[in-house]
């Protein structure tokens, strides 16, 4: 069995389907695993959307651990939150340090960790781009993409490092941002800077038709890895990735697994 520690902020819907669906699929014993705690650096009360995600772990009787990266963050001199980021995450550990999962998932989790919580902890996180692909928030990824006039983007979950977004890459799946709905997509955003585009903020058509095709593969690439990492294909190895013979192994594509969950699930 895999022990799993969850960390989120719980900021909104998407980070309850993730808990929502890797708890389903654990109670239905389709994946063999179990989550040690959940960790928000948000505290009950200090949002709308992180007391329901509380709620739904609660629901589940998950052990909840929150330390508030906000209140953190006043009490220690205030400034950006790179200039606590060592401390806080100190912190976290302290609180953390009762339970020993095999792996950290961060799902939704706003926060950059510190070098010395990327080593206690073996680590995994989603990024909303292909291996090699554009680095930063999922704005910024698909901005890049739309300002490249790039054929196809995806979702990958790498090994969480000292180093944002660059760690080891575990799996990922692909996906084609052209033909279909797509074509008439990029033809009227022909000859319009990303400048232009970005005006329109989220819901430009084309940057939401992208993210829309992203997000859906994101949970069922997690479970697909976390299935592999159950099943012994694939296993972190000092901060490495190796397959069933301990040989390392970089960038697994799982385009067959994501996409018959979705055609299974309808979504």
């Amino acid at each position: 069995m895999l022990k799993l520690g969850w960390l989120s902020t719980g900021r909104g819907e998407g980070s309850r389907g993730f808990l929502d669906l890797i708890q389903g699929q654990i109670a239905s014993e389709t994946l063999d695993a179990r989550i040690e705690f959940v960790f928000s650096n948000r505290e009950p009360g200090e949002a709308e959307g992180s007391d329901l995600f509380f709620d739904l772990v609660k629901g589940y009787g998950l052990p909840l651990v929150t330390l508030s990266s906000k209140r953190f963050r006043k009490e220690h001199g205030g400034g950006p939150m790179s200039k606590h980021r060592v401390s806080f995450h100190a912190e976290v550990m302290k609180k953390l340090s009762g339970f020993s999962p095999d792996i950290c998932v961060l799902a939704g989790y706003m926060l950059v960790t510190s070098p010395e919580m990327c080593r206690r902890y073996p680590m995994v996180n989603l990024h909303p781009a292909l291996p090699g692909g554009p680095a930063g928030t999922w704005q910024e990824v698909i901005w890049e993409l739309i300002e490249q006039r790039a054929d196809e983007s995806g979702v990958m979950v790498h090994v969480a490092t000292e180093v944002l977004d660059s760690g080891p890459v575990l799996t990922y799946c692909s996906f084609p941002i052209r033909g279909g709905v797509f074509d008439p997509l990029w033809r009227a955003v022909e000859g319009r800077t990303v400048q232009e585009l970005q005006s329109q903020g989220e819901e430009q058509p084309l940057f939401s038709a992208i993210r829309r095709e992203g997000m859906r593969r994101e949970v069922p690439l997690l479970l697909e890895t976390l299935k592999s990492l159950v099943g012994g294909r694939l296993r972190l190895a000092d901060g490495n990735v190796v397959d069933a013979r301990g040989v390392m192994v970089e960038k697994t594509c799982l385009n067959e697994g994501v996409e018959r969950f979705l055609r299974e699930s309808g979504t």
